[in-house]
């Protein structure tokens, strides 16, 4: 037997005569693109009270642990998951300093594992994400818990000087994606007066009339914008005018010149935000490095042998604690490698750089750390890109976004890795994240 297609009242519980009118607007405007899937908020009378109350929580609060110390609550934290969820209550330890580390293929071997008996799962509901490591991922998580994204939205936006004003009958966030499939869909924000709220996919495969897409997103006047640099660098070749208060770029590295290029075509901050499905939003990109929004998680830096790095060492960003209280995380190892600083009363993540680090070599035997190929690369206004080396030394990088920049890349890559062969593609796109450094050993 199928379940029934769930109503709107199912999904916006609190669903008011200006939601629906909002809902109605986004789906039926005449140059609304075609909607692949239904969403909603699901959230409760309650649980919109209690997301506005965590909202203003994180606001005042302030980071985690000190120097030289770890969070206070994080030894509670520990006992607590290591008694209520399965996964750590098999390996029976309850000191932190013991812990191993997990890993994505931990959550993807069992995620029912991570779920703590105490928590009712009759709500649940789950991401699916591919990734690049070969681990697919379905993640449980709960309406609460996707409500309360948007506080370290509204915390990462102050830093900007951004107060987040959309309500009744505007249109807050725009999510865009560029991708051949993609989830899409329209609701409302209840805890910002049902503001209206639409994920959209730029391909036009999406679209009745490829036009359609800026005299959509004209219409819409969205406060935020939140995608990734592939998106974004779509969004810059269409024919629109749009003028929101910030984009928020999420998923993918984002170059400081084309971060630069964003603010001065959109004449607005372009916040480049460390987020990831497991843990929602990390950390916001400032001057000075990436600094930690979520005060109820704690960040090691983790070193290939497992050991805590000093602050300033460079390793693998470990997170334990979070906001989803259905996946709990102990010295979950991401992939991604920085530094951690103490910097003017915060932290930071200082030389923050996606995936594992992978090493190249020039033509004169000299050794290159990948990221010495992001620094050469960072002042061209690329949205995405990936370089292979192969055995006899030949680069090939493989690129989109703003064309005509064959002479620029070639010198770049040519003052780092001599005189190999060098072989320069332009794509339209990459359909998605890609694995962005690969070599042959």
């Amino acid at each position: 037997m199928i379940d029934a297609e769930p109503t709107d009242e199912e999904r916006y519980p609190t669903l008011t005569e200006h939601g629906a009118q909002m809902l109605q607007r986004l789906r039926e405007h005449p140059c609304a693109p075609v909607f692949r899937n239904r969403s909603g908020n699901r959230l409760t009378r309650e649980e919109v009270a209690a997301a506005k109350t965590f909202a203003a929580q994180v606001a005042e609060a302030p980071p985690a642990w000190r120097p030289g110390a770890r969070p206070e609550w994080l030894e509670e934290f520990v006992t607590r998951c290591v008694a209520e969820v399965p996964f750590y209550r098999r390996r029976g330890l309850a000191d932190f300093a013991a812990l191993p580390t997990i890993s994505r293929a931990d959550l993807s071997e069992d995620i029912a594992a991570f779920v703590p008996d105490r928590l009712p799962i009759d709500r649940l509901i789950n991401f699916r994400t591919s990734g690049t490591t070969g681990h697919p991922l379905l993640l449980a998580s709960h309406p609460t818990v996707a409500a309360n994204y948007l506080a370290f939205h509204q915390k990462a936006l102050r830093r900007f000087g951004i107060e987040l004003q959309a309500g009744r009958g505007q249109v807050g966030v725009v999510l865009v994606g560029f991708q051949r499939k993609c989830f899409t869909y329209v609701s409302v924000t209840p805890t910002m007066e049902e503001a209206g709220l639409a994920k959209l996919n730029l391909h036009p495969d999406d679209w009745r009339h490829p036009d359609d897409r800026g005299r959509y997103l004209e219409a819409l006047g969205a406060e935020v914008l939140t995608g990734d640099p592939l998106s974004f660098a779509e969004l810059l070749r269409l024919p629109v005018r749009l003028r929101p208060r910030a984009l928020l770029s999420t998923s993918m590295t984002l170059l400081p010149s084309f971060r630069a290029q964003l603010e001065a075509h959109f004449d607005c901050p372009v916040l480049d935000i460390y987020s990831m499905n497991e843990a929602g939003p990390i950390a916001v990109a400032t001057e000075r490095g990436h600094a930690l929004l979520q005060h109820r998680m704690y960040v090691e830096i983790v070193k290939p042998d497992g050991l805590t790095a000093t602050p300033g060492e460079r390793g693998e960003i470990t997170l334990t604690g979070g906001f989803n209280p259905w996946l709990p995380l102990l010295r979950y190892r991401t992939g991604d490698y920085a530094a951690l600083e103490w910097s003017g009363e915060e932290w930071l993540l200082t030389g923050f750089e996606g995936r594992p680090p992978v090493t190249f070599r020039s033509a004169a035997g000299e050794l290159l750390n990948n990221i010495e190929v992001t620094h050469r690369l960072q002042r061209l206004p690329l949205a995405q890109w990936t370089l292979h080396q192969r055995r006899d030394g030949a680069i090939h990088l493989r690129w989109c976004g703003q064309a005509g920049l064959e002479t620029e890349l070639r010198r770049a890559l040519e003052t780092l890795f001599d005189a190999q062969t060098i072989t320069l593609e332009e794509v339209a796109s990459f359909d998605g994240k890609v694995i962005q450094y690969t070599c042959e050993s």
